[in-house]
């Protein structure tokens, strides 16, 4: 997976470039990458580029969620696509996933390079 990771004063910010779609198939190596980083630090996933979201992706979401609050650290996911945000509305899931306070201008920047094996 290649992203980009902003360093904020309160969360990183990682852009996965390279995931148009969190579906099935595709959610156990984006858990098997970000599972790390929810344990560690406050996460924001910038879904810019995310055009779908099936039932596998939101599991993910909600295993990245799980796994952030056990270790007392946020998640929340900014810049969904208006499908994608309409399906997390739908299951109800808008309130505790969507940011609407994200830092928009980030203090550092890392790229990181991943193979998606």
């Amino acid at each position: 997976m290649n992203s980009v990771i902003f360093n904020t004063a309160t969360a990183l910010r990682i852009a996965p470039h390279d995931l148009q779609e969190l579906v099935r198939g595709q959610e156990q190596s984006f858990l098997n990458r970000m599972t790390p980083l929810v344990r560690e630090h406050s996460v924001l996933l910038d879904f810019e580029h995310v055009e779908r979201v099936d039932a596998a992706g939101i599991a993910a979401l909600l295993a990245l969620y799980a796994a952030a609050h056990g270790t007392g650290n946020e998640f929340a996911i900014l810049n969904a696509r208006p499908h994608v945000a309409e399906v997390l509305t739908l299951v109800g899931l808008d309130r505790i996933l969507v940011s609407h306070n994200a830092v928009q201008n980030p203090q550092s920047e890392i790229s990181l390079q991943q193979s998606a094996a």
